[in-house]
């Protein structure tokens, strides 16, 4: 660990204004203070072109209050040329204890990323640096079921500016509906932004139906090299039906006794080869293929790892609980927040009530939709989040989204248990439940629904 003493420790008001003023002289960037930020540069002299490509900007956390660019600046420059650097301040004068720095490219970046985290800034001080990540795109649950992509992406252009796309995924169960749910991409991070802000609860209905709304957590973004060495291939768009022996057989007719082991989900599965040629290949030949009567689509799985994971994304449903670490996972990521770091993604949204087979099951989750009906809440949306351990069983949890609860209180929303579980069913049965708790109801007989909401007095 490398390790910073000679860091300004105690120095005045004026010897920083001092030293600050240097900086600025040295370089000959700008430092101006804006919104509760100090940006310096943004762009750097005789800076032509547009500003640097996606994940040039890294996140540097935990900086002691009195801390600022005079010694920032000269640290990150070790490691590249800074395009930026965004200082978060209150309004005593000290800054939040994080700042963004934005490097020319993004080679620059990884590399400070991976120097600078765990740097001992100042004596007994270390520095959490990670990378940062503009969210473009949103959640939007509570869609039709019988609409399509077209649709979707016609109504959601009416209601906001700069759509780019509309990511639809059809149902497990019927592959002619949706699943309930859309993700919206757009052409910024202030246009996804504003576009929420238009789109929370209460405020527009689509097709008179209520909806709800989120940052969506964007895809782990894993370097060239970790991915060359993956040979797993993950699948979506299966069929319920489909059995892991299906897709065994489909996989291995490429080149036979290729397949190491299947692990299916609901309508994804996990492929496991002994070679990652043989991935490569069978990725190719069956992505796009009908697997009982279903278009599959076959990508690559991204390892995640959580020491090389972490970042911190501006524009996230930042809140929840923490998932194991798994293996292997498609849209696992770790997100980073000034204040909390925290595993989970969703993989899987459901907007309308499963019926399971166990009538107990079925209870719970009617008790649930029954108090959000009375109270006009919307229909009760199911985030699952999955994960496979180190045991290689695969883990879930779901998370709870109520439409008009969302921004009413985001201290207890969405509703995350703590429980993981191994059985799809059981992590839904035990996160209604969850949430039937959190609003102060009961969970045993009929008379739950009219049971008083002791969490939200009023709301009856």
């Amino acid at each position: 660990m490398e390790s910073n003493q000679k860091s300004g420790d105690g120095l005045t008001g004026m010897q920083k204004e001092v030293s600050l003023r240097a900086l600025i002289q040295r370089t000959g960037y700008q430092l101006l203070q804006e919104n509760g930020q100090r940006r310096y540069g943004g762009p750097p002299p005789g800076w032509e072109g547009p500003p640097p490509e996606r994940g040039s900007e890294i996140f540097v956390g935990k900086l002691p209050r009195d801390l600022f660019e005079d010694e920032l600046v000269p640290l990150c420059e070790k490691f590249g040329k800074i395009y930026e650097v965004r200082m978060m301040m209150d309004f005593n004068g000290n800054n939040r204890g994080y700042a963004f720095v934005t490097f020319t490219t993004k080679n620059e970046a990884k590399t400070a990323m991976k120097q600078l985290n765990n740097y001992e800034i100042r004596n007994g001080r270390l520095l959490g640096v990670c990378a940062s990540v503009d969210n473009c795109r949103l959640f939007v649950g509570g869609i039709p079921k019988s609409k399509k992509r077209e649709e979707i992406l016609t109504e959601m252009k009416k209601v906001t500016d700069g759509v780019l796309e509309v990511i639809v995924y059809p149902s497990a169960a019927d592959k002619t509906k949706n699943r309930g749910f859309a993700f919206v991409e757009y052409d910024s991070h202030r246009a996804a932004a504003m576009a929420r802000r238009k789109l929370l609860p209460g405020r527009i209905q689509l097709w008179g139906h209520a909806i709800a709304v989120d940052w969506a957590e964007p895809e782990v973004e894993v370097d060239e090299d970790t991915m060359a060495t993956v040979k797993i291939l993950y699948v979506r768009n299966l069929m319920l039906a489909t059995t892991e022996e299906t897709i065994e057989k489909e996989f291995n007719s490429i080149k036979p006794g290729t397949v190491e082991r299947v692990k299916k989900i609901r309508d994804y599965a996990f492929v496991h080869f002994t070679q990652r040629e043989d991935a490569i290949s069978a990725m190719d030949a069956v992505n796009g293929k009908l697997v009982d009567g279903s278009p599959v689509e076959v990508t690559l799985a991204k390892p995640v790892d959580k020491d090389s994971y972490v970042r911190y994304t501006r524009g996230t449903g930042g809140r929840g609980g923490a998932l194991l670490q798994g293996e292997y996972t498609y849209t696992l990521g770790q997100v980073y927040d000034p204040s909390a770091a925290y595993l989970g993604a969703p993989v899987n949204v459901i907007s309308l009530i499963d019926l399971w087979i166990c009538i107990d099951s079925y209870i719970i989750f009617q008790i649930l939709e029954d108090v959000c009906q009375k109270n006009n809440w919307g229909q009760p949306v199911y985030q699952l989040h999955s994960a496979i351990g180190l045991d290689q069983r695969q883990l879930f949890l779901y998370k709870v989204t109520i439409p008009a609860l969302a921004t009413q209180y985001p201290n207890v929303h969405p509703f995350t248990p703590a429980k993981l579980c191994t059985a799809v069913d059981e992590a839904k049965v035990h996160a209604a439940e969850h949430t039937l708790q959190t609003l102060g109801l009961q969970t045993e007989g009929a008379e739950a629904s009219s049971a008083a909401l002791a969490a939200f007095p009023g709301m009856l």
